[in-house]
């Protein structure tokens, strides 16, 4: 009973995003009741110790290193500013921003892009004034769908690729066809919520801005990042690969390694950790036992199903909280492989499904608020209809296929 209590209340303050009344967010959440599930002996300190998975702590870490020295060369921005300024049509540059954000996502973990792409996004509409909101909101859903195409796109992909065993290659087979039609429908949706935005003879000329770049850090950062990505698709182990292309960029002579240390979240990883054990604590009592028959009676074995329940539970307590959360139901499956890859897929559409769906529709709107805001509403009316769209064809493309 006091697990399941330390579970609940977890996944509460998760939920809501702060503990009323107390300054206790999601982190602070998962490490007090990760610390309580000990405090309580539902798992001893070695329990707890075997119940964190390295795997997908060292494959975050890494990839935050890797795409921290991206950043800090200037690649993500020069790239953004020379495929935006040759946009001769508000049409064009939508779809522009969206390919960028869509294609980078995919392999350099979606949060990312969104903290390169907006400020630059925003400055642009702005200057050609144009109405900022429908250029923002690509930013933040195809940098969801992007990242729905493989293991490094976001968080949750990465604990499901650790948990499952897939293949990245069999990965990205699998879900880049979604992920591109995600692309493609994020396009149309937008285009038609605001379409006198974009059905417009006017011409527009997106000024040449210069950006400054470290031409050494960011050709060593890219000859490191397509070594790794060869690696991946070889077969290597995506977690060992990931942490040794870190630990080489790190080894260098220009840039300071505090800097790369800021662009870490390590709220985010001390978080995993917690969460970890929270779940291994509610292992060791009787609910477990009782997933293979409340999976049966839900029919968790529909792709369909799978995925409508994982998308309103994503917009309930956040992606990652919520793979855990299926992560025993998971295992009970008649076919395990095909119920990862359906989490995966429905975790990251339901990002676009309202504002807290995701981390990366924060950060947009959060760095954008000083100019334009995105309520709800706003968010929801162009979202929601997309995350309903993507997941229902991600869902019957996973069927169709027969895993």
């Amino acid at each position: 009973m006091a697990a399941l209590l330390i579970f609940a209340i977890t996944y509460l303050v998760l939920a809501v995003g702060r503990l009323p009344g107390f300054r206790v967010d999601r982190t602070g959440a998962a490490i007090i009741g990760a610390s309580f599930m000990v405090g309580v002996n539902a798992l001893s300190l070695e329990e707890a110790y075997r119940a964190i998975n390295f795997d997908t702590i060292i494959l975050l870490f890494g990839m935050m290193i890797v795409v921290a020295n991206l950043q800090l060369s200037g690649f993500f921005e020069l790239v953004a500013e020379r495929v935006v300024e040759r946009a001769r049509s508000p049409l064009v540059l939508l779809i522009a921003i969206v390919a960028v954000a869509g294609f980078f996502s995919a392999f350099f973990v979606n949060d990312t892009m969104c903290l390169v792409l907006t400020p630059l996004v925003l400055e642009i509409a702005v200057a050609l004034r144009r109405n900022p909101v429908p250029y923002l909101l690509a930013v933040a859903m195809a940098a969801n769908a992007g990242s729905a195409a493989t293991i490094t796109g976001n968080p949750q992909n990465m604990m499901i690729g650790s948990f499952s065993g897939i293949a990245y290659r069999h990965f990205l087979a699998t879900l880049a066809p979604v992920a591109v039609l995600g692309l493609v429908l994020a396009v149309l949706v937008i285009f038609v919520a605001y379409r006198r935005e974009f059905m417009t003879t006017e011409s527009v000329r997106v000024a040449q801005r210069t950006v400054q770049v470290d031409r050494w850090l960011m050709w060593k950062s890219l000859m490191v990042s397509f070594a790794m990505i060869v690696m991946f698709f070889a077969g290597w182990p995506v977690p060992k690969v990931a942490i040794v292309a870190g630990a080489v960029l790190l080894i260098s002579r220009r840039v300071s390694p505090e800097k790369v240390y800021r662009a870490i979240d390590w709220p985010l990883l001390v978080m995993f950790a917690g969460l970890f054990i929270v779940i291994a604590g509610v292992g060791k009592t009787s609910l477990e036992q009782d997933l293979a028959v409340v999976a049966g009676r839900l029919h968790l074995d529909n792709a369909f199903v799978l995925s409508g329940l994982s998308a309103m539970l994503s917009n309930v307590v956040s992606n990652v909280p919520a793979v855990l959360v299926f992560k025993p139901f998971v295992t009970q499956l008649a076919n395990p492989q095909r119920a990862w890859l359906v989490l995966a897929m429905a975790s990251t559409l339901a990002g676009n499904l309202t504002v807290v769906g995701s981390v990366a529709n924060l950060i947009v709107i959060q760095q954008a608020r000083h100019k334009v805001q995105i309520g709800f509403w706003e968010y929801f009316r162009v979202g929601a209809p997309l995350a309903v769209l993507t997941i229902l064809a991600g869902s019957a493309w996973i069927t169709w296929r027969g895993y």
